[in-house]
């Protein structure tokens, strides 16, 4: 009997050390996030080293804020002890390279003075936002910079700027609605200042678009050829028709399938073309495939960490 109660007494012992130890390197383990917030961007970072940091830049014209109101990955990255930054930096459909040079800066710096991890970078974008990304990821590579992501991503952006100003063009003559002939004139009025015309000025658009297809231009993503790419749209084909009347050849999503399949030709290493079925979605419920929600945030955090 008394055999047996010391036995009863050691395995309490044990159990409760157990519990202990796993309550203590459950505590030691545990990743606390930090927000920082300024007028540049917005940074949701690890306590710990963290796995991976993720560069996110909004649409036109999209803050920080817009970008977590959109992008609804926070609860994920905590999961996996990801770092976000989100930038305040839009407004943008190429840039020249002046612009590259001081977005590279400013990113190396918020790198340096947040202390963040650089041997697991990845940059996307939103709609103009993803040109952006691609740019500069291409732009940084090329600059063997002390930032060089593994992996960049876009979201339904206007990679083709001859095919965007011949679809303004379409639009205005549409006169469809009121909002679409007001961007349309717009995008005509800076396009055409600032390049000319794609029949009279095509350089100019191949020297500053991610894409031109009219040409198979690429160009602008040579540096990226061992980079790891992927890019989602939503060809919503219906949808687009009955809220625009545009046809698919005039849609972000014809020639970033164009650009997925001209990448391939040259030998890109991972080229991912992630076309979605009804899940663009805006934060307020609105139906819209050219939306943030398109992309499923569990795979792209595991194309991350993979």
């Amino acid at each position: 009997m008394k055999n047996y109660v010391v036995i009863l007494v050691l395995i309490f012992a044990f159990s409760s050390c157990k519990n202990t130890e796993q309550e203590q390197k459950k505590a030691v383990t545990e990743i606390i996030f930090e927000d920082i917030i300024n007028e540049d961007y917005e940074l949701h970072k690890s306590s710990q080293n963290a796995n991976a940091v993720l560069v996110l830049f909004g649409g036109f014209p999209e803050s920080a804020k817009d970008i977590k109101r959109e992008f609804k990955i926070l609860e994920s990255v905590k999961d996996n002890n990801i770092s976000v930054l989100y930038m305040n930096y839009s407004r943008k459909i190429w840039l020249e390279q002046n612009e590259l040079s001081q977005l590279s800066e400013q990113l190396q710096n918020i790198f340096k003075t947040n202390q963040l991890p650089t041997d697991n970078i990845y940059i996307g974008g939103f709609s103009s936002g993803g040109n952006v990304a691609l740019l500069i990821s291409n732009f940084m590579t090329n600059q063997n910079s002390k930032i060089i992501p593994k992996g960049v991503f876009i979201v339904d952006s206007p990679v083709d700027l001859v095919a965007l100003y011949n679809t303004a063009q379409k639009n205005v003559e549409r006169d469809f609605s009121n909002s679409a002939v007001e961007e349309s004139t717009w995008l005509l009025e800076t396009l055409g200042t600032q390049f000319g015309t794609p029949t009279d000025s095509l350089f100019n658009y191949e020297k500053h678009a991610v894409f031109t297809s009219k040409t198979n231009n690429i160009n602008a993503l040579k540096n990226l050829k061992n980079t790891k790419i992927r890019l989602y749209t939503e060809p919503d084909t219906l949808w687009w028709k009955e809220n625009t009347m545009a046809k698919y050849e005039e849609l972000n999503a014809y020639y970033i399938k164009k650009l997925s399949e001209s990448l391939h030709a040259f030998q890109f290493k991972d080229v991912a073309y992630i076309p979605t079925k009804d899940k663009g979605y805006r934060s307020n419920g609105e139906r819209h495939p050219h939306s943030w929600a398109i992309i499923d945030t569990k795979d792209l955090i595991n194309w991350m960490l993979n």
